[in-house]
């Protein structure tokens, strides 16, 4: 499924009714270019499904500080969420994130970029820890996760896969 450019998404109980996401995607494109899609956070509203807005408040070249709103929507119910996340990295290989303040009593995690060793492209690997800070039952923040976050895996995909930029190994 990965190298056919499918996206794999798994969720995960955890103590404290936190909910653990993993998703996996592999993407034509060269680790710097799909760092370059990753950390390009003022852009992101643009093409990220769900996502409003995307703002980069500070960066001072070791963390980055953004503000996101993102609205999902589960049968005829809609729900709003603001975040400011803190983002430190370690060059085309992790991208380490978690909220500061906003909608999650949770939010932490990462993203993991791995070079095809057998080929050109990248493996991405996102992995998280999410709670609200909202009533909303489990069912329903698993609901939402499994649906929403394979577009946005895509989204990622297709912008480092369709940019001007040649695939390097």
């Amino acid at each position: 499924m990965l190298l056919n450019g499918e996206p794999v998404v798994m969720l995960s109980d955890l103590n404290d009714s936190i909910i653990g996401v993993t998703g996996h995607i592999f993407i034509a494109a060269s680790p710097e270019r799909v760092w370059e899609v990753l950390t390009d956070y003022s852009n992101h509203k643009n093409y990220i499904p769900k996502l409003i807005v995307s703002d980069l408040l500070s960066d001072n070249g070791v963390e980055t500080v953004i503000f996101q709103t993102a609205r999902s929507r589960i049968f005829i119910f809609q729900k709003t969420v603001s975040l400011t996340v803190k983002i430190r990295g370690e060059y085309l290989k992790h991208l380490y994130f978690q909220q500061i303040t906003g909608d999650f009593k949770v939010y932490h995690g990462e993203w993991i970029l791995e070079k095809n060793r057998h080929g050109q492209g990248t493996f991405l690997t996102y992995k998280s820890e999410v709670k609200p800070d909202f009533f909303a039952p489990k069912f329903v923040v698993k609901y939402v996760q499994k649906h929403d976050f394979p577009s946005a895996l895509l989204a990622v995909k297709k912008r480092a896969e369709t940019s001007s930029h040649t695939l390097s190994n």
